[in-house]
């Protein structure tokens, strides 16, 4: 959903030759930037932010269901996880909406092509919303982590309890924990690394007053990538060759 509502935008201020501040109507001000652009800002921040949260839910729904199984059955319905993803979306939408009111300032970055946050200059009213921003997607990253982590330590020991089969020259463990486990830790890594470079160019921002729109562009790529990748990991390391890889692996290893 993200991809379908910016690319569009993207696409036409490429095809026009003109920045977003100049495609949509003009701001309030003369230093403002238009509709558009703070339009786009919002939809960086709310689809940079709604989709941490629910990796955060489903972390917790791995971890609660592997070394917490009477407690998930008992008390994780299914109209829960309905209720989930509308107010998830709901509350980040709420935060995200606060530069619109005046707590913290889209920007637009150079070459013109995309609008975020301000991330470095202007007083504490303009810097708190990036910092609070940082802080919290921090926060989330430290907790998927850890519920990842624990999630993979909770596989190990299944895998390890596994009994071999077939004779005892060529028994091996289970693999199908082994599977669960390499998939959760390639996209545990993958999602940390994306993430951290807009969490710390928002910190040097506010309190380095490092302002470097290259480096801010990099951070925005990095946390890009991790929506157009973890797909793709997801589906290549499903297919029966990629897994019979590295079962073998595994096995060598």
């Amino acid at each position: 959903l993200g991809k379908c509502l910016l690319s569009p935008i993207v696409l036409a201020a490429y095809a026009y030759n003109r920045s977003l501040s100049e495609l949509g109507p003009g701001g309030r001000s003369d230093g403002e930037p238009g509709i558009l652009c703070q339009l786009f800002a919002f939809f960086m921040a709310f689809f940079g932010l709604a989709p941490t949260l629910l990796l955060l839910a489903m972390a917790l729904e791995c971890w609660l269901s592997l070394g917490h199984p009477y407690f998930y059955r008992r008390h994780l319905t299914r109209r829960l996880g309905v209720m989930l993803g509308p107010v998830a979306a709901g509350l980040c939408a709420l935060f995200c909406a606060l530069p619109l009111l005046g707590f913290g300032v889209p920007m637009q970055y150079c070459p013109g092509t995309w609008c975020f946050i301000r991330m470095a200059g202007g007083g504490p009213r303009q810097l708190g919303f990036p910092v609070l921003y940082a802080s919290l997607m921090g926060l989330l990253v430290l907790a998927i982590g850890a519920c990842n982590v624990s999630s993979m330590r909770h596989l190990y020991g299944m895998a390890r309890r596994q009994p071999r089969r077939g004779p005892p020259a060529t028994a091996t463990p289970h693999m199908e924990e082994f599977d669960h486990l390499v998939l959760l830790g390639l996209m545990t890594v993958l999602f940390t690394i994306c993430s951290l470079p807009l969490i710390i160019r928002a910190y040097m921002g506010a309190f380095a007053a490092d302002f470097n729109e290259n480096a801010d562009l990099s951070a925005l790529r990095f946390l890009s990538v991790n929506s157009i990748v973890d797909p793709w990991v997801f589906i290549i390391f499903r297919t029966s060759v990629f897994r019979m890889f590295i079962r073998r692996l595994c096995r060598r290893l």
